[in-house]
Order: structure tokens, then sequence, then C-alpha cells
């Protein structure tokens, strides 16, 4: 091949790369200006099992995304590893806005904390779209156990080997609430972790647990029907729906003991900033629809508003407020 025909073969190659690239251009700048997002299904990972706390907000929440962005929104539930196995799948996901996470706080804001050997890092692996908002921690009883908080803690002292208490996993932020409760009380209460509330509720009302850690949304029912019994909420104040359970301070004098299971939406790292604000409007208007508002204080869950930037300083925030709690329970994610 003479010095000519290499040149002109040289060229050819480097005029169909050229036209490749001009080509996906206008692809690549519809995406990052967000461009006509979005134009398929979008996919709604939970963490967790269906018929938690978590899982209940996060179905509200598409259905009023879906009406908002007049597309389709789906929830698909990855559960285990303590909410890390659906994290990590969101986090290898393609960054275009098609695959969320709707997470809480024991994946957000403590697994960094938790974990041995940590896979993700919230805050640098992720896009932080809002923090939606959630529902206060409860201690729950069923028929056969003492019926106030006092009287749970009075015999958890007696007899240490005497009551179990089931959570929705081991290093849950449910888990590490009721730990760092009985570290205040003084108590002991064998952990028994369930891959999720939905499972944990069915041993409760079973027997094979005596008592339960939830979030009162997620346990109202249970409480209303009689089935079982709230003996306490960690809030400042009773809540209006269920006005006869005391709060941790009022009925065992522990002051200042607070713990709400926040729920938040977060997209793959390098997702395109136009795509975030266009989740972030979305779901603005989403928790301020009356109906889901209304929807959501029935099931004793607030929502809340807010934006990407203050959503990220609200998990570093809880993260640092967790750390000193994590270091004194001790507790870990192997």
């Amino acid at each position: 091949m003479n010095h000519t025909s290499k040149t002109k073969r040289r060229f050819s190659v480097a005029l169909i790369s050229l036209l490749g690239v001009l080509a996906g251009a206008p692809a690549m700048t519809q995406a990052q200006s967000g461009g006509n997002y979005p134009n398929k299904t979008i996919r709604l990972v939970v963490p967790f099992p269906a018929g938690g706390p978590t899982d209940i907000f996060a179905r509200q929440y598409a259905l009023g995304l879906s009406k908002v962005l007049n597309q389709s929104v789906i929830v698909d539930n990855k559960a285990g590893a303590s909410g890390a196995i659906g994290t990590m799948e969101v986090k290898r996901s393609q960054p275009d806005g098609y695959t969320l996470l709707f997470g809480t706080a024991s994946n957000l804001a403590l697994y960094n904390l938790m974990a041995s050997k940590p896979q993700y890092d919230s805050l640098k692996d992720f896009n932080i779209v809002a923090v939606v908002g959630g529902s206060a921690v409860v201690v729950m009883a069923n028929k056969d156990a003492p019926q106030t908080l006092k009287a749970l803690i009075d015999q958890a002292k007696a007899a240490p080997d005497k009551f179990r208490y089931g959570s929705p996993g081991q290093g849950t932020y449910l888990h590490l609430s009721m730990e760092h409760f009985l570290l205040e009380a003084g108590a002991k209460i064998e952990h028994i972790p369930y891959k999720g509330s939905g499972q944990a509720k069915p041993a409760l009302l079973g027997g094979q647990t005596e008592t339960m850690v939830d979030a009162l949304g997620s346990a109202l029912s249970l409480h209303q029907s009689g089935q079982a019994k709230i003996l306490a909420i960690a809030s400042s104040k009773r809540s209006s729906l269920a006005p006869d359970v005391p709060t941790v301070n009022e009925a065992l004098g522990i002051k200042n003991f607070e713990a709400v299971l926040w729920n938040g939406v977060a997209a793959p790292l390098g997702t395109p900033k136009a795509i975030i604000d266009i989740l972030a409007a979305a779901t603005a208007k989403v928790l301020k629809d009356p109906a889901l508002i209304e929807q959501l204080n029935k099931q004793a869950m607030e929502a809340n508003d807010s934006t990407p930037e203050s959503a990220a300083a609200y998990i570093k925030d809880e993260m640092v407020k967790w750390k000193p709690v994590v270091e004194k329970t001790g507790l870990r994610i192997d």
C-alpha cells in the first residue's frame, strides 16, 4: 500500500469516528440537559421487604411521582443485608434517572458507621434527591408481655433472659434505636432479627417474640385493632393518632429520647444534574399533594420538604448524631 492510500485510509477512519461522535452528541447533550426525561418506566428500588414502613411509603411516593411525571414508576423490593443488597444494585445501575433508590436511615446513614467492610458510601456513590419524611420509632408488645414500658423494663432487669424483641434486621435503624433505648434504660432484651417488619409482626403475634421495635406508621394498625399494644413512642410529644401512647420520657423518664425512621430518595452517582433537578422538583410536588399528606398522616407518617443539597446535609448530620451511639452500643454489620 503506497503512502497516498495509507493517508486516505487514515482519513476515512478518522472521518467515520468523527461522524460517530457527532451523531452521539445530541443524545449526550439531551441527557445532560434532562431532554425528554422521563420517556420510559422508572424503577424505584426498595432495599427492604414488602409490607414494612419503608415499602408502604415508597408505594405511595411512586404513585404520586408517576402522576407528576406522567410516566410509570414501579416499586422493586430488593431486600437483604440491612438494605445493602438493594442499595448496591442501584449503585451499579446506569446513572440515567431510570433506577432510583428509596432508602432509609439504615442504608443511607448507618451503614457506613456499622459495616466492617462497607461496599458503598451513600454521600460519595449516590446523588441524593431528597429526604422525604418518615415515622417515629415505637416499642410494641403482644398480649402476653407486660402492658407498660416500665413493667417491661423492670421485669427485664430482674430476668435478663426472659424477653425477646423482633426487629426488621441486624444493623437497621430500628435495631440501633432499640439497643440505644435499652442501654439508656439499663436493661437487656434478646434481639431477634427478621427480614423486615412484615416478618417481625407475625412473630410478635405468634409469640416467638414478646416485643418488637417498629415505626409508628407500620405498628398503628395492630395497636388500633387491639392485636398488640404500643408501649411508648420515641418522640418529644404524643401522636394525635395514638394519644393513649406515652412518650419514652413519660413512660420511663428518659429525656430527649427521639428516633424517627426517615426515608430518602437517591440516584446512582453521575446522574445528570438536570435529571436530579427534575426528580427533586417532582418530589416536592408529590409531597405537597393534600391527598398524599392525608394518606401519610393516617399512617402516622410525615412528609418532609428538602432539596438535594439540604437532604445530603441532613444525612451527613445524621451520621454525626448516630456515630457515638454506634460506638457505645458496639453494633456492627459483618
